[in-house]
């Protein structure tokens, strides 16, 4: 069986060349992760995406046609960026735009993988949250306060589409794994090999040399192996590449886990036969003794204003923390706002002898307050006075006019956590579309 990643992230480009490539020979399924926590609270809690909308298009209107000609199920997880209902609505826009430019016609399943207030209160009331930090703890006031919820869903929902013969599947918050593993799967193949290939595919190119998330990547199913091979005839996949990418973003470098279950790597086998292709064998999933699902959450915290500057004076460089306390003191002495309004700090970079970066970095409750704070502190700053001080100018140089810059809502996570489950199932909806018909 054959299955491609598109790239390794939905939105983030291919060679149009490794698409047409992969192409030329019988795809079974096409996959992309299309989302990530990387980018940090705010695209869940704003319901916006963090990849552009032109460059998902892109991506997605030159390999739905192939896909659909060849009959391969194309799977889509953590849709729009962070996987909400809102960004798995403007994801489906886009796929249903393309199919009325290109006239296509396909069956569409959508997974919804939102969880409400009350669910989450439920798990917590009946002792079933687990906290995946120490420090990191969950009560009702943070469930209440969250903006939105989602649930990282495995492979489980994404077979029931699949059972449904759809021929596109839009998925909200989602493993990445999942994307490639359920196919593996739902054709019959060892669920071992399945999570193992889909953890290292689910970046795209980036098990190959040179890396790239950018490009289109090969993955061959087999009975007791798989293999992985880039469409772009410029990279090539080293069996050095492949371990490392297996043990990206985990905390144990012999286990893979999942919802699912676990995988065992201890006894896997890299093997590299011939110079773009590397055969992968001996990997053991173990089903999951105790369901979970990962739960995340998002509370808005306030407006957040920057200033962003550079000094190149050596001296002011070596005052800078008696500049920093200056600066915080007057701004406390001198804002009209509670210091419970606001949070502000510095944030330095580069060398600590000939040139540094600072952004002055603001939180308010309001965007005003934070607009206040910002100028006050950056005109202190950038007139403080220290002792030997020869230059009789600015400390900072200023890269922009405004040089204060509006980010806007302040998101965190106020859920960040497993929670046990009697289905890995019970926390999504779905819904099946005919588009084009």
């Amino acid at each position: 069986m054959k299955i491609v990643s598109l790239c390794g992230l939905l939105g983030y480009g291919y060679s149009e060349e490794a698409l047409d490539i992969a192409f030329s020979e019988n795809v079974d399924y096409v996959g992309v992760d299309a989302g990530s926590t990387d980018p940090g609270p705010y695209y869940l809690g704003s319901g916006k995406s963090f990849t552009d909308r032109a460059a998902v298009k892109r991506d997605l209107a030159l390999a739905l046609p192939k896909a659909l000609e060849q009959r391969a199920p194309f799977i889509i997880g953590t849709a729009g960026g962070a996987g909400g209902a809102v960004h798995t609505d403007w994801l489906v826009e886009i796929i249903k735009e393309i199919a009325s430019e290109q006239s296509l016609s396909f069956k569409l399943g959508i997974i919804y993988s939102d969880v409400d207030k009350d669910y989450v209160l439920s798990k917590l009331d009946a002792g079933k949250v687990i906290p995946m930090c120490e420090t990191f703890s969950l009560d009702k006031k943070a469930v209440n306060d969250s903006e939105r919820i989602v649930s990282q869903i495995g492979i489980a929902p994404i077979l029931d589409m699949l059972k449904e013969k759809v021929d596109v599947i839009v998925a909200g918050r989602a493993c990445d794994t999942a994307i490639y593993a359920a196919p593996c799967i739902y054709e019959g193949y060892d669920p071992g090999l399945a999570f193992h290939m889909a953890k290292i595919m689910e970046c795209g190119a980036m098990c190959c040399e040179p890396v790239a998330a950018a490009d289109v990547m090969q993955g061959y199913m087999h009975k007791d192996y798989f293999e992985l091979c880039p469409a772009n005839p410029a990279r090539r996949c080293s069996a050095q590449r492949a371990a490392a990418h297996t043990m990206y973003e985990q905390t144990n470098p012999f286990m893979i886990y999942e919802p699912d279950g676990e995988i065992n790597l201890k006894n896997s086998k890299f093997e590299q036969i011939d110079e773009r292709t590397v055969r992968i064998s001996g990997s053991v999933f173990t089903e999951a003794k105790e369901k979970t699902l990962k739960l995340e959450g998002v509370k808005k915290v306030g407006y957040r204003t920057v200033c962003i500057g550079g000094i190149y004076d050596p001296l002011t460089i070596e005052n800078f923390d008696f500049i920093e306390k200056t600066v915080k003191d007057f701004v406390k002495q001198n804002a009209s706002f509670s210091p419970d309004d606001y949070t502000f700090m510095f944030r330095r970079y580069g060398s600590a002898e000939s040139n540094m970066g600072i952004v002055i970095d603001v939180v308010g409750k309001t965007q005003e307050i934070a607009d206040t704070i910002c100028s006050l502190a950056r005109s202190r700053t950038l007139h403080c006075d220290y002792i030997e001080r020869k230059s009789s100018a600015g400390n900072v140089a200023f890269p922009f006019s405004p040089s204060d810059i509006h980010v806007g809502e302040v998101y965190e996570f106020s859920v960040f956590h497993l929670v046990k489950v009697d289905s890995l199932s019970e926390t999504v909806k779905t819904k099946i579309e005919e588009v084009g018909k």
